[in-house]
Order: structure tokens, then sequence, then C-alpha cells
């Protein structure tokens, strides 16, 4: 018995013991399906192995909205619980593994997978490449991302999820505060997820740097692949940190170190600024490739070129170098000085400047334009001014006095969403809606997808803004409850309503795949937004190799000038192409790392050796591997350019 009572729920309730049923019946229900319809085989063959950045973007992307409702339901728990005065729906220990959950799901398994999965699908056909600059890490990165995930999310079912919100401080998550082990699952998840992610951000940037397609200078580049190598780049600056404090934090709790007690030496604070020296740079690195998606958008529709480009590209540069100059905001009321706030003040305010220049220039991209009132267009509006009011609310955070009073209020909570939620899944939605056709061959319902928008809209606005009200008035972030007294109780179910609409909101995008999957026609060209990058001059589905001939590029938007002014696209003769070929080997390795991680948070040291030990086999066999990829015959490219409808040969 004391084999199954280490891997208990120490806090158990009903919800959790019908979480363990749902998903118990969800595994089984999904082997029977796989083995009924027999699509082992082809799982294997064309998903387990692929090395595809296509195929890789499109995991991410079923991941990310996966993640997207496991954090959704986190997030309609907690307002159902604040929705009335001393509510007993959830106790303080359940409210408090919820909102740990929420946060760590929603930034680092919901919304990084979602922009990994257009860096991965998007970045190469816009620069004109045949696939990142290496394939099989690109895989290593994904599958490393899901078991990071996945070993995260069994924590609600076995063990205990984590509870010391999802900045994680300490001494609150260290082992005399939090006893179970959901705190091991936290630091050694988010280690494994985030090995994936630094991983990424080399092979983006060398993808980028090395495989642009000829005459594609950086001043030529797309606008969302800037933003992908400044993101990235950020990806490279801040990631290490955070892997070098969660393994400090790994150590204390699980080798008795003192980096971050409050005895024998420790430094707690020392944790609270490492977090921040990533956590901060994190949020840029989630809004820069969003806000490349907004360009990329509101160019196409606005029918003009997108105003003021080096401007855009200078900002997102200042962006990212002030993004690493404010983490220490966050610690505006714990002591630090005069001297130091002040000049964490500034900094922060200063990077209220080139946002405010990337608005205007969107703004002036459709000033006199010929705009259409597409779905995507329509996020990418809604967003200027919700996301506005959010960056105005974050100056008004950046004021350290002032902060004394907003500081760990529901006014943060407001603004925090209020940036992340136009700036980022607003993006995310738009850019899923406007490549959708190119991933899928076929468009999402437009009026399906103009209902989702304004419930999307009118829900957010209800759910956030009262926060902005109850915060200034003192409703304290991170507690389950408040008595009838406070007067929180009307705008409190104020926003547990908004977040009932915003629910349906969400519901209304898995209708309208299935009703679009069932319903919208395939004959829609590969064009179907009249865009003007060169992922839309490829074919639809794209084929494995991107493009038979890799194009020329003479201006900012290729595409558009080779339709409208007659720019030769493709000049060369075909040839042969070489590509990689399929890999078993990186799911195997992030499977032994699943393995290694689950071992490490039970302290199972027999195993963690194991494991150890079929990580670095895979790494000698991977050594000794002779893979110098394949060649796709000129005959296989021409049967499969008339299969697709390829008129550029």
């Amino acid at each position: 018995m004391e084999f199954f009572e280490r891997f208990a729920i120490p806090h158990p309730s009903p919800v959790i013991y019908a979480s363990m049923v749902v998903i118990a019946l969800t595994v089984i229900a999904i082997i029977a399906g796989l083995t009924y319809f027999k699509k082992w085989g082809y799982l294997w063959r064309e998903w387990l192995t692929t090395v595809d950045h296509k195929r890789i973007g499109l995991m991410y992307l079923i991941s990310a909205l996966l993640m997207l409702f496991r954090g959704g339901v986190d997030a309609i728990m907690m307002r159902a619980q604040l929705a009335a005065p001393d509510n007993k729906l959830l106790d303080a220990q359940h409210y408090n593994e919820i909102f740990t959950t929420h946060g760590v799901v929603m930034i680092i398994f919901m919304a990084m997978p979602f922009i990994f999965a257009f860096m991965n699908y998007i970045v190469p056909l816009q620069i004109g490449a045949r696939d990142v600059a290496f394939p099989r890490l690109n895989a290593i990165s994904f599958w490393l991302f899901f078991m990071g995930a996945m070993l995260f999310n069994i924590s609600f079912v076995i063990g205990g999820s984590p509870d010391a919100g999802w900045t994680s401080y300490f001494p609150l998550a260290g082992n005399e505060f939090s006893e179970s082990v959901g705190t091991n699952y936290y630091m050694i998840a988010i280690q494994i997820s985030g090995l994936g992610s630094l991983m990424t951000g080399i092979n983006m940037i060398t993808t980028i740097m090395k495989m642009r397609a000829p005459g594609m200078t950086m001043m030529k580049m797309p606008m969302f692949t800037w933003a992908t190598l400044v993101a990235n780049l950020i990806i490279v600056t801040v990631f290490p940190v955070l892997t070098v404090a969660l393994a400090m934090g790994t150590m204390d709790r699980l080798f008795a170190t003192n980096f971050f007690t409050s005895a024998n030496g420790g430094m707690d604070m020392l944790w609270a600024n490492l977090f921040w020296v990533w956590g901060h740079p994190e949020v840029y690195i989630l809004i820069l490739p969003a806000f490349g998606i907004y360009s990329e958008i509101i160019s196409t529709f606005s029918s003009k070129n997108l105003y003021g480009y080096k401007s855009m590209v200078a900002s997102m540069v200042i962006i990212s170098v002030l993004s690493c100059l404010v983490w220490a905001h966050h610690f505006f009321t714990m002591g630090q000085g005069a001297a130091s706030n002040s000049f964490f003040s500034i900094t922060t305010m200063a990077i209220a400047v080139p946002t405010g220049v990337k608005i205007f220039n969107w703004l002036f991209t459709m000033w006199r334009g010929k705009i259409r009132f597409t779905v995507p267009m329509l996020y990418s509006i809604g967003f200027i001014p919700l996301f506005t009011i959010g960056g105005v609310t974050g100056v008004m955070l950046a004021m350290s006095a002032a902060d004394y009073q907003y500081h760990n209020t529901m006014f943060l909570v407001a603004h925090f969403h209020n940036t992340i939620i136009p700036g980022v899944v607003f993006a995310m939605l738009a850019g899923l809606t406007y490549y959708w056709p190119k991933m899928f061959g076929f468009m999402l319902n437009e009026r399906i997808g103009k209902w989702t928008f304004w419930l999307l809209s009118i829900g957010f606005v209800l759910a956030f803004f009262p926060m902005y009200i109850t915060g200034l008035d003192g409703q304290a972030r991170r507690m389950y409850t408040y008595s009838e007294a406070t007067g929180f109780g009307t705008l409190n179910m104020i926003s547990f309503i908004g977040a009932g609409i915003m629910a349906i909101a969400f519901a209304l995008i898995v209708y309208n795949v299935y009703y679009s999957i069932r319903y919208s026609p395939r004959d829609i060209g590969s064009d179907p937004w009249d865009a003007r990058t060169l992922e839309w001059a490829t074919n639809t589905p794209v084929p494995e190799y991107n493009f038979a001939i890799s194009p020329q590029v003479n201006s900012i938007q290729p595409f558009w000038d080779a339709k409208k002014k007659g720019h030769v696209l493709f000049p060369d003769k075909l040839d042969k192409i070489h590509m990689p070929n399929n890999s078993g080997m990186p799911f195997i390795l992030c499977s032994i790392f699943f393995v290694w991680g689950f071992s490490f948070v039970f302290a199972i040291w027999p195993l963690v050796i194991l494991s150890t030990i079929g990580i670095f086999a895979c790494l000698a066999l991977r050594s000794f591997e002779k893979d110098h990829g394949r060649y796709i015959s000129v005959e296989e490219v021409k049967e499969t350019e008339e299969k697709t409808g390829g008129a550029k040969l």
C-alpha cells in the first residue's frame, strides 16, 4: 500500500475523481479507435516520426487548442467560486491549485505552443525555405514540449497539483509550505518543456539567418518573420535563466540545498529576480509574434503595403531590449529603495513608446485602405482599442508610488489579461482563421467566426473590466473568497457572466471547425485572401518540399508584386530536391524524458538512473547514425505539382 499511497492525491474531491474517470475513458477510447480503424501504423509513419515543419506546426496547434480549453476550465471554476460572497464551491486548497495550474497552462502550455505553431508552419514558407535549419531538432523540440505538458497535467490526478501560484515564489514553494509533489511537477515539467523552447529559439534564428530565398535581404523579410526572429533572440537570452532557476529550485526541494530557503544562507528574493528576468521578457516572446500576425493581416485586408516598415522593425528591436530591463517593477512594494524603483519605473513606461509606434503604424496602414471586414481583420481591429487600454493601465502600474495601491489586487489581474487576451489570444485566433485555408485546404465559416468574435469581445469586457474597479476598491488577488460586507459581489457576478460568454465563444470555435469540415467548399485555390507574402505562393495542400522551385525575391511583398506587377517569382528550372528522412528517435528520446521527469518528481532514484542512461544511449546512437536524407526526383515533383494544382512550373 505504501507504493500506491505515494501517488495519492493529498486533497481529493469529487471533481478530481470525475477527472480521473474522464481521463481513463478518453485514453481507452483513443486506443480502441486507433486499433479498430487500424491507424497505429499511420500514426507512427505520418506524425510520431515526422520532421516536416508543417506537421510539427499542426501538432503544436492541436496541443495549444487542447490546453486552451484545459486552462479555460480552470478559469471558469475560479470565476464561479468568486461569483458570490462566501461561496463554498471550492475550498482554499483546491482554489490555490486551480489558479496555479491555470497560469502555467495558459502561459507555458497554451500561448507558447500557439506561437510555435505559426512559427513552424509559416516562417519557412515566408522566407522561401524547404524546411527549418535542423528538422530533427525541431521534432525533439516539439516532443519535449509535449512531454513536459503531459507531465504537468497528470499532476491533477497523480500526486497532486502545484499550489504555490504560477510564479511559484519561495519560501512558499519550498518543502516547508508545499509538502506534496505538486511543486516538483512544476519545476521539472517546465524544465523539460523549456529545453524544447530553447532549441526552437536556436533553430528559428538559424533558419531565418541562413535559409532565406535568393534576394530576400533582412529588410525585405515579412513582418511576422521579423517578429519571430526578435522573439527567438529573447528566448535564447532569457530561457537559460529560467533553466538555472528551476534547477536550483529542484535541488532545494529534492536535495536539501539552500538557494531559496529563508534559512541557512538562502535568499528567497533570488528566485523572484531570476523568475522575472525570464518572466517579463516572456510576455514579449508571446506578444511580438502576435504583432507580426496582426501586421500581415492588417496589410492584407487593407489592400495596402504595411505603413512604416523600418519603424516597425526598429520598434520590435527596441521592445526586445527594454523587455529585459523591466523585471524589477514586480518588486516595487518589496523595499528596493527609491533609486531602483525609479529606474525600473522609467524603463517600464519607456516600453510603451515603441509599442505606441506600432499602433499608429497599423492605423496608418488602414487609413484610406480598401478594408475588408473579414474575421481575421475584425480580431485585428478589435485588438487595437482593447490592447491600448491594457497598455495604459500598464503605465499606471509602472508608477512605483501608485503601485503600492495597485499591487497584488484584481486591478493587476485585469491589466495582465487586458494585454494578453487581445494581444495574444485574439492574434492566435485571427492567425488561425487567416492561415486555416493554407493548412487544411478549406476556409472556416465567416458568419460563425463573426459571432465568435463579438461574443468573445463582449465576454472579455464583462469578465475583466469590473476587476479594475474591485481592484481599486481593495479586492486582493489569489483570495478564494470574500465577505458580503466588501460589496464585491455584484461586480464579481458580472465577471462570471462575462467568463461564461467567453466560454460560449470558444465552444463556437469548436462548432465552426465541425461545420466547416462538413460544409465548406474545397475549391478555394491557393490564395483565397488575395494575400501579399510568399506563404501564399505555395500550392494547397502545401507539398512536403514547400516550393518546387526556390523563389526569387525582389521586394518586401514578392507575391503581391508577382501578381500585380509581373515580377518573375520562380525563374529557375526544376531540379531534384533534397529532404530529410523521418525519424522515430525524437519521440523515443522525449518519451524517456517523460519517464525521467516523472521519476524525479517522486524521487524514484533507480528509475532516474535508468532513464538517464536511456537518454544518453539515444544521444550516442544518433552520433553514430549515418542519415544524409533523400532526394525527391524531378518526376515526383512534377506529379505532386499536378495533383496540387501547381501552375508555377
